[in-house]
């Protein structure tokens, strides 16, 4: 598939309410923030697949995170690929950008050539909310579950929030008008609004597994809506999400128009990192003077790498506390 370059709506995250059918969610594009993102690392294509979904779904449930909040997805397995962890960094003011973050660590070796989500194996996905100095961070666990990482999120929000959730996702590479490639991504998100008139157990679970799913959550009237809105996003075509001819806002006149979608402001999301040269000491600060001797080059520096934005610290074992280590000894 052949596109242009740069769209108005690439990089946005739209949130948007479904009044009518108690629902509410977020569509996302993603063009620039892939770029930085995969760009810092050459992965194989598999790897490259999954780290996209995962940004996705990250951009997609970032959003409703508050002011100055971070938002970390990790996936960890026993696959070839061992993990892929993600952040969202919350604006610090209204109308700010956001931030995004994402790397994979996997063996080269071990990878084959089947669909990109069984090179995962089995492991856990899983969500920490962290709402600043002085507050304990949220951590929820959920198996990987199902045939992609989508699959995987959506049962997280069913066993660990409780909450109906959707999402629809379109990513892979797109040749531009110079005949370039770049990933681009789009994908919506939908949940349903919390209500009081079905509380879920295990033993209500349709899996064999155990594992609850949107489908074990809702009855009645609620059922019924949450399978008309999922019906509309199944008829999504790939260009509608991610060409340039569609805007966000038409798409969702054009599948929930009988709901008389809500829409709220924009969140503009960008490729960012949070290292910095303190913060990297700080990391260093709980090595031991032998083990900090050990990272010493014939230089006589520490160097360390960030593995999100591949930025290359040199310091000054002093500036970490070795020779005030050894002083001691």
């Amino acid at each position: 598939m052949s596109l242009g370059n740069k769209i108005a709506w690439d990089d946005t995250v739209l949130p948007f309410q479904l009044d009518a059918a108690d629902i509410r969610g977020r569509i996302a594009r993603l063009d620039g923030v892939l770029q930085g993102i995969l760009k810092q690392h050459k992965y194989p294509e598999a790897v490259e697949t999954l780290v996209a979904e995962m940004t996705l779904l990250t951009a997609l449930m970032g959003e409703s995170i508050k002011l100055q909040w971070k938002l970390s997805l990790q996936v960890q397995t026993n696959g070839p690929v061992r993990m892929i962890a993600t952040d969202f960094y919350a604006p610090k003011a209204t109308g700010e950008t956001a931030q995004i973050r994402a790397y994979a660590s996997f063996d080269r070796e071990k990878l084959t050539d089947t669909a990109p989500f069984d090179q995962l194996g089995t492991g856990y996905f899983a969500v920490l909310i962290d709402q600043g100095e002085g507050t304990k961070p949220y951590k929820g666990l959920s198996p990987i579950n199902g045939k992609s990482l989508s699959d995987s999120a959506e049962t997280y929000f069913a066993q660990s929030e409780q909450l109906p959730t959707s999402f629809h996702l379109k990513f892979g590479k797109i040749r531009q008008a110079d005949g370039k490639e770049n990933w681009r991504a789009g994908g919506i998100m939908v949940q349903h609004l919390p209500t009081s008139d079905f509380q879920a157990s295990d033993e209500y679970s349709s899996d064999p597994s155990g594992l609850l799913s949107s489908q074990d959550l809702l009855n009645g009237d609620n059922a019924e809506n949450w399978n008309r809105i999922n019906y509309h996003l199944g008829t999504i075509e790939e260009l509608e999400m991610i060409g340039p001819s569609v805007s966000p806002s038409e798409l969702l006149v054009r599948l929930f128009h009988e709901e008389g979608p809500r829409i709220f402001d924009t969140q503009s999301v960008r490729f960012g990192c949070s290292c910095s040269e303190e913060r990297v000491r700080q990391s260093l600060s709980i090595y031991s003077a032998k083990d900090i001797s050990k990272m010493i080059t014939e230089e006589g520096l520490v160097t360390a790498d960030c593995q999100f934005c591949g930025a290359h610290y040199k310091l000054d074992p002093k500036s970490v506390g070795f020779e005030a280590v050894n002083s001691g000894n």
